[in-house]
Parts: C-alpha cells; structure tokens; sequence
C-alpha cells in the first residue's frame, strides 16, 4: 500500500470519526462562533471547543506512546500502517471520551465541572496532534521522546494543575486530595 494510500485510510478513519461525533450532537465549533487558535482557559466553557488547548500536549503523547507500542508489537508493519493504527485508537478514543459516560464521568470526578465534550474540531485537531507526536517520535530517539513526553507533563502539569497523568488517575481512580489541589485548594 503506497503512503498516498495510508493517508487517504487515515482521512476516512478521522471522517468517520467526525460524523460520529455529530451524531453524538457535539458542536462543530465552539457554540460562541469562534475558532481560535489557542485557548488557554481550562476552567471555562471553552475549553476543548477550538484548535488547541492544554490537552493539545495529552495527544501528542498519546502519539508518543502508540508510536512506542507499535514499534514494539508490529515492528515489521510499513510506518504508514501503524500511523493508520494509531489514527483508528486515537479517532476511537476521541468518540468514547465524547460519549455521555465518559463526559458525565469527567464532571464526577475531575476539575471539568463545566466540560459537555469536545466540539468536532476539537476532536479533529486532537487526532492530529497524536499524529503530529507520532511521527515526532518516529523521528526522534526513544530517549528524547520520553525526556518530551516527561517535560510536557510536568510542564502542562505545573502551569495547569492537570495533565495527561492526572487525568487518567482521576477518570480511572479519583483521590479528593488530588482533586482539591486541582481545583487550587
């Protein structure tokens, strides 16, 4: 399969994605009519509607890791598929988290009280940005790759008390005392 191919799947997967989404009734840009950039205000109804936002540096990750779990489980695979791998657990990710559960969940037991899911941009953008940090790490050393992966943590954690570590802790198994030093307490 030529990487034209690759390409195209990997569209097609996001697509579907896409139109999942909206028939889930998720916005497609933010319900306040704007598409920004950058939005940079977690706590806000805002949040996850536009471009890129805090969670922006979570994707990238997530295309950190699928990269390393690829190289290792399908090692012999053409880097187009497991691109196009990656693509389908991110797009399917992007759809559970956008699911009433998991929306509700998030509401339960995180800092995102006033989070009612991503708009379908947002959702695209976050694909891309796995994207973008898999083919970062195809590139990069897996020492360097982990070296980013640990400094966007910490970074994403220290400027908004959240990031791709906590967020998991908390969805998975939610401790109050880490929920009250999110919230500034």
């Amino acid at each position: 399969m030529s990487s034209l191919a690759y390409a195209v799947a990997a569209a097609a997967v996001v697509a579907v994605a896409a139109v999942i989404l909206a028939s889930f009734g998720r916005v497609p840009i933010c319900a306040c009519g704007d598409v920004k950039l950058w939005h940079g205000v977690v706590m806000s109804a805002e949040n996850s509607q536009h471009l890129s936002d805090w969670y922006t540096f979570s994707h990238v990750i997530h295309g950190f890791a699928f990269y390393g779990l690829l190289r290792v489980a399908a090692r012999r695979t053409p880097i187009g598929f497991r691109l196009l791998a990656a693509t389908a657990l991110e797009s399917s990710w992007e759809v559970f988290e956008n699911t009433d559960a998991v929306i509700n969940r998030y509401r339960e037991v995180t800092i995102a009280l006033d989070y009612y899911g991503d708009s379908i941009l947002n959702s695209v953008s976050d694909i891309g940005a796995m994207t973008l940090g898999f083919l970062l790490a195809w590139r990069m050393a897996p020492r360097a790759t982990l070296a980013t992966a640990v400094a966007l943590e910490l970074f994403v954690g220290w400027f908004i008390r959240d990031n791709l570590t906590l967020n998991v802790l908390m969805l998975i198994y939610p401790f109050e005392a880490v929920r009250r030093w999110q919230l500034g307490a």
